[in-house]
């Protein structure tokens, strides 16, 4: 089998006429062979990959038939997990790469779910298309998409595993985009370019969006040539790089010498006290080290002592140009030590999934200009100094913001919105997408209630072959989610259905569950609260921070997580991107699970069931 047409790496993007640009993506560089007989995913190194990507053949199984008259065909791509439409996790894709074992190929399928995105079509209908210059070539993709009915955006969210990258000959409108998204970097092609195998030719280049990443040169290892690049956490040093490509010569030498006069020697490992700064360039930290360093350049005017942790994730995911950040040293959660910077460079990492969910949603912030569990107040009105890129909806004479953005996501960051809370509804619809209920124990104490209440709850709506999910609220209660299909159920047919439920689940147990609105009169009972479900009432969004004094945040969880051991303090704003990132999120299959929730014959029966009382 052929192998692909390779890239030349450029320090910039190539400009002038004849370019067409593409997004680069952070994953395996893989052909996609579909014919008759099946499906075939090979690697650049002419790996077979379909045992490790059985989401992917499963997809092209499952549109075997409508794809049937385009075979074969052979498609040039890559495998990513997407953050968000711009950014692949590459380390879940390698991970997966390297498994073995069916059932935890599957889990994490499950956990961390990739897609195929091509960017070239080489065969269709069996006929080659590699000698057709690349425009050519992209437009037969485009039309068959469009033929399939297939989307051709980029969605991370997205059943349809196969996807599209589309070119596009605006070059500063990209570049914009991937550093909005801290995405890898850009691909520049000839739109004249053949395709040609395993061939690397100028007509392709590949330009990284470099971060450059202050260290402390602290170690230097006489076996390979390699030096150790760490920055302080707190009191400790932290090793985060091995590094020896792009030291020149002179460079090379002169820090092997500092080291040998200067170091502790064991074995063939020198050490030396925090000294020598200098600039890591690198595309990612893949949370043990840099990816892709190479040595930029060293800090002479920099002490050792600002190259810290903080410093480091700051470069690597800086905000965008366009957010003017004020008061980045302002405490926000002191009791975690997090000022108004971390706070910002965890709002960047948290947006890949808070932002789905206040997509198009009437948005209420709750401020804390003074910091967490301080003085506080609600905004809904969009204040008349917000910035031009700042969307908005006016509706009941509220100028209501549409965070639909990472700009205005960092903007509100910065003027200290802790709390994002939605309607059910998007604004421009009056049906919600989503049910949820708010279960409210009397107490932090009391949380095992609220562990017992969602339990009880997924047993109902599995019986009824419900797909639900569920959070922390980021206080002391949890709320369970039933996502609906769009524009489908009235919040008078969700009523119906809410009310049933949550005076089931009462009369079970009347000892412990109450719907009693009257806190005075629930007495130790969890409030199952049904009647904030209703147009224009809001609640805290999947993933938003919370306003007290520990920094929690509203977690999505797995449901094999709500059990006796669960501590909704766990889950904070300094814990959040790590837990992420080692287990998934529980959420990324919800727009999904709207497409086939049954509600109708269960509200055909609440119905019967009304007009017989």
């Amino acid at each position: 089998m052929d192998k692909p047409m390779l890239l030349t790496a450029a320090s910039e993007p190539p400009v002038g006429k004849g370019w067409l640009y593409e997004p680069k993506y952070d994953g395996f560089r893989c052909l996609l062979y579909w014919s008759s007989d099946k499906p075939l995913l090979v690697s650049r190194n002419g790996k077979e990959l379909n045992g490790q990507f059985p989401e992917i053949i499963q997809f092209c199984s499952d549109h075997q038939q409508e794809i049937e008259p385009f075979l074969p065909l052979l498609l040039d791509g890559e495998l990513v997990h997407l953050l968000n439409a711009f950014k692949s996790y590459f380390s879940a894709v390698q991970l997966r790469g390297r498994m073995k074992n069916a059932d935890r190929i599957s889990a994490h399928a499950a956990a961390f779910p990739c897609h195929y995105l091509g960017f070239d079509l080489l065969q269709l209908k069996g006929d080659s298309l590699i000698d057709l210059p690349l425009a050519k070539r992209k437009k037969q993709l485009n039309q068959l998409f469009n033929k399939l009915g297939w989307s051709r955006q980029i969605d991370p969210y997205s059943a349809q595993k196969l996807q599209l990258i589309e070119e596009t000959a605006d070059l500063s409108r990209l570049s914009a985009a991937i550093d909005l998204h801290n995405g890898e970097g850009i691909v520049a092609k000839q739109a004249t370019s053949t395709w040609k195998p395993a061939a690397r030719t100028r007509q392709w280049q590949k330009s990284k969006n470099w971060r450059l990443v202050p260290v402390i040169v602290t170690k230097y290892d006489e076996a390979n040539g390699y030096f150790y690049g760490s920055v302080f956490k707190e009191s400790e040093l932290l090793d985060i790089v091995i590094f020896k490509h792009g030291l020149a010569e002179t460079e090379w030498q002169t820090l092997v010498s500092l080291f040998q006069k200067n170091g502790t020697r064991n074995g063939s490992l020198y050490r030396m006290p925090p000294a020598i700064c200098a600039a890591i360039a690198c595309i990612d930290f893949d949370g043990k080290q840099l990816r892709e360093p190479h040595f930029h350049s060293f800090l002479l005017a920099q002490e050792p002592e600002q190259c810290t942790s903080n410093e480091a994730e700051k470069a690597l995911r800086p905000p965008p140009a366009s957010v003017a950040v004020t008061h980045p040293d302002k405490p926000i959660w002191p009791a975690l030590n997090i000022h108004k910077d971390d706070y910002l460079t965890e709002l960047l990492h948290l947006g890949d999934y808070l932002l789905p969910f206040l997509h198009d949603r009437h948005l209420t912030v709750i401020r804390y200009p003074h910091g967490a569990d301080d003085e506080r107040f609600f905004q809904k009105n969009c204040p008349d100094y917000a910035p031009e890129f700042v969307q908005t909806d006016l509706h009941h004479n509220i100028r209501y913001i549409l965070c639909n953005d990472v700009e205005t996501l960092l903007w509100l960051g910065n003027q200290l919105a802790l709390e994002f809370h939605i309607p059910f509804e998007p604004f421009h619809s009056a049906y919600p997408s989503e049910i949820v209920f708010d279960l409210d124990p009397p107490s932090v104490s009391e949380f095992p209630l609220a562990v017992e209440a969602a339990l009880r709850l997924k047993a109902i709506f599995d019986q009824f072959q419900l797909q639900s999910f569920v959070k922390t609220s980021g206080g002391k209660g949890l709320q369970v989610y039933l996502p609906l299909p769009e524009e489908t159920y009235s919040y008078e047919d969700t009523r119906r259905f809410t009310e049933f439920v949550s005076a089931f689940l009462c009369e079970q147990e009347p000892d412990w569950f109450t719907t009693e609105r009257l806190k005075k009169k629930r007495g130790r009972k969890l409030y199952v609260d049904y009647l904030q479900h209703d147009k224009e009432k809001t609640i805290i969004a999947p993933f938003s921070p919370r306003g007290n004094t520990d920094g929690r945040i509203a977690t999505p969880l797995d449901w094999s997580e709500v059990n006796a051991r669960l501590d909704p303090a766990s889950f904070t704003i300094a814990t959040i991107r790590a837990r992420l990132l080692a287990n998934g999120n529980p959420f990324r299959f919800f727009q999904q699970a709207k497409a086939n929730q049954p509600l109708d014959l269960l509200l055909e029966q609440l119905t019967s069931l009304t007009s017989v009382k």
